[in-house]
């Protein structure tokens, strides 16, 4: 294969067209307070969806996945991972998959399931969203 039709192949983002986000995988990691508990945030741009982690300690212990239908105004959602009865990362999945029009992977990894704290929580990643566009 010449290198031309590898960086073709590989996604390069120099062949985007104009105005298209670039190719690749895109990280962004930040944290904020909520109450007391510093919360973690990481967040992986891929071409047409996005994985958004949230926690306090590396763990993985729930995944959802949401995204919007033409066939209904409320996004699709299912879990992955993790406890089927917890529905946090499937509800902030299914918000942030209306908000962003993308696919939204959601990896909620708090204790915390209280509505106002996962609002404070979704108020963060939304106030990161308006500052940093590019990276979701």
């Amino acid at each position: 294969m010449e290198p031309q039709q590898q960086a073709e192949a590989a996604g390069s983002p120099r062949h985007a067209p104009e105005g298209a986000a670039p190719a690749g995988i895109s990280l962004h990691d930040f944290c904020g307070r909520a109450g007391e508990q510093l919360v973690h945030f990481h967040a992986m741009r891929l071409r047409d969806s996005l994985f958004l982690w949230v926690g306090a300690e590396p763990a993985l212990r729930s995944l959802a996945v949401a995204m919007c239908s033409p066939h209904d105004s409320i996004p699709v959602s299912t879990s992955l991972l993790g406890d089927a009865s917890d529905t946090t990362s499937n509800s902030l999945a299914q918000r942030l998959a209306r908000k962003t029009k993308k696919q939204i992977f959601v990896s909620y990894n708090l204790q915390n399931t209280d509505s106002s704290f996962i609002l404070h929580i979704e108020n963060r990643i939304k106030e990161e969203m308006i500052a940093f566009p590019e990276k979701f």
